[in-house]
């Protein structure tokens, strides 16, 4: 019997479809793959969603429970896990929607303890705005799969798979990814992904993708 794809797979299911066939990747699977390989990805992605949520319904009991009067110590930590489950929320399997919403709600309240705390300060609110802005830019760039999977702190996008991931993940996602390097290593994965193309013989066939590459290079 065939196991079948999810329709919203996670970040373990995303990158077992990622090195399926792919001649670029250092250690592609094959196209017929074992069905119970599948099944292992899909566990680990149910796994890692269970304590996911968890955690979320922790975290939010904590700030319900936040006093009026909180430490601000407490309040900036509490913003900073909800932050950090944001980002989780982001690479994890089935619909999230409604998490994140949540997540973002509860960060806005917190937001607005500190702002609260920081009336009158300009310098403050100046630097609030600021990181309202950056926040904001961040979570929509996490909407990407590809981003997601990358920032992850434990990304399973080996070093060695980078130049490959960039070359065939889908162009609108590796785009905006461009943007999370600097110029030394936009430079180093041109090299790599050139000379990955050269070796495979598909230099012709990825021609365009590697323009994108160091189209990202020039402007960096």
């Amino acid at each position: 019997m065939q196991v079948p794809f999810s329709e919203k797979p996670g970040r373990h299911e995303r990158h077992f479809k990622r090195k399926l066939g792919n001649r670029l990747m250092p250690c592609p699977l094959p196209s017929d793959y074992d069905k119970e390989d599948l099944l292992e990805v899909q566990r680990l992605d149910h796994e890692e969603l269970l304590q996911f949520l968890t955690g979320l319904r922790e975290t939010v009991r904590r700030a319900m429970e936040l006093q009026p009067r909180e430490e601000s110590q407490v309040v900036l930590d509490l913003k900073a896990e909800l932050e950090k489950m944001y980002e989780t929320a982001c690479g994890l399997a089935d619909e999230q929607g409604g998490n994140k919403s949540a997540i973002h709600q509860l960060i806005a309240v917190i937001m607005d303890k500190i702002r609260e705390g920081a009336s009158g300060d300009a310098l403050a609110a100046q630097e609030l705005a600021q990181e309202e802005a950056a926040r904001t830019t961040h979570f929509q760039l996490l909407e990407y799969p590809l981003i997601a999977d990358l920032l992850h702190p434990q990304s399973l996008v080996a070093s060695n798979e980078l130049a490959a991931v960039l070359l065939t993940d889908p162009e609108n996602e590796v785009t905006e990814a461009l943007s999370l390097f600097d110029h030394a290593q936009l430079e180093a994965i041109c090299d790599e992904a050139g000379k990955l193309l050269e070796d495979a013989g598909l230099s012709a066939d990825y021609e365009q993708r590697l323009n994108l590459l160091h189209n990202a290079l020039s402007a960096a």
